[in-house]
């Protein structure tokens, strides 16, 4: 691929393009958030299958418990906002966190995207958004590299480049993938958390005022938020970044509307949860900026109707 394509592909995209989501559905709240934004905005993207990632927290013993339980929120989501219609294919994910950066772990995710990716080309990509642990993807690049060719990556995970640190969830679980995708060559957006999604947040107000009463979608996508946040801060005042809804959100970013960015030389994650700021060769695009409350309103039209 030449430079000038390569580049071509790291600007947002101005026609409608084909969008595989890979996300841990079931870690948090906001992945549901973002599917349904993402299933909301066929003007701009068509989700031609989603794949569940792996996850490992208290509410889970395993990554492959993590996984399984993202499947099947995955599933709860698209009948809710597809109630009686044709759903986009699900596609099982990684059971467990690369062992290694040379060797991927083999699921019916990895394959499926492999095998999607070989029928695209430089000039059409596939995108990739991808919301949790970039296992999944880490290994389909493994797999076969060939295929950093014919898609764009799309990932929310790290911190900002000024954070104090890099421990940052999605990229802590497994540092090895995000090394795997930083190193590979791939066209690649980062959307940073703290530093620079953490202002994408909302509060149990908003959530009440403006989502609960409007349809059966909406209504789960705020109540889930809301017990979520009530159970860690009962009886205090939080609010909660909607975090994976802005890497959508890139899909559509035509004049910056929604956040700014730029082009940088790619640095890689470190296992101590920092980053090596000596710069690799290619460049990647960095968004440091989101327009919050313009977003949100974009959000809430589309998951209200």
């Amino acid at each position: 691929m030449n430079r000038d394509c390569f580049l071509e592909k790291l600007k947002v995209p101005t026609t409608r393009v084909d969008v595989v989501l890979d996300t841990d559905c079931f870690n948090e709240i906001d992945d549901q958030f973002a599917l349904a934004y993402l299933l909301r905005s066929p003007e701009r993207v068509n989700l031609v299958a989603i794949s569940a990632a792996p996850f490992l927290n208290k509410k889970v013993q395993t990554p492959a418990e993590g996984m399984d339980k993202s499947y099947q929120e995955i599933l709860k989501v698209l009948e809710l906002a597809l109630p009686g219609q044709e759903k986009p294919p699900v596609w099982r994910g990684s059971e467990d966190f690369l062992p290694d950066e040379r060797t991927p772990v083999k699921s019916q995710a990895a394959g499926k995207i492999v095998e999607l990716a070989m029928t695209y080309t430089p000039e059409k990509p596939l995108y990739v958004v991808a919301i949790g642990a970039v296992t999944n993807v880490a290994s389909a690049l493994l797999m076969e590299p060939a295929i950093k060719e014919r898609i764009v990556l799309v990932w929310l995970g790290g911190h900002a480049r000024h954070y104090g640190d890099n421990f940052e969830f999605n990229l802590r679980q497994d540092v090895a993938s995000g090394r795997v995708v930083f190193s590979s060559g791939v066209p690649m957006v980062q959307l940073p958390c703290r530093g620079v999604v953490s202002q994408f947040a909302t509060t149990r107000y908003e959530l009440e005022h403006w989502m609960l009463g409007k349809n059966p979608l909406s209504d789960y996508l705020a109540s889930n938020a809301i017990a979520h946040c009530e159970a860690l801060a009962p009886g205090k005042a939080w609010s909660k970044p909607l975090w994976d809804v802005t890497a959508v959100a890139w899909l559509c970013n035509d004049e910056e509307k929604f956040m700014m960015q730029r082009l940088e030389n790619v640095i890689l994650p470190e296992y101590d949860h920092t980053y090596d700021y000596t710069p690799l060769e290619h460049k990647m695009q960095y968004v440091y900026y989101i327009n919050r409350d313009v977003l949100f309103a974009d959000m809430l039209e589309k998951l209200t109707k």
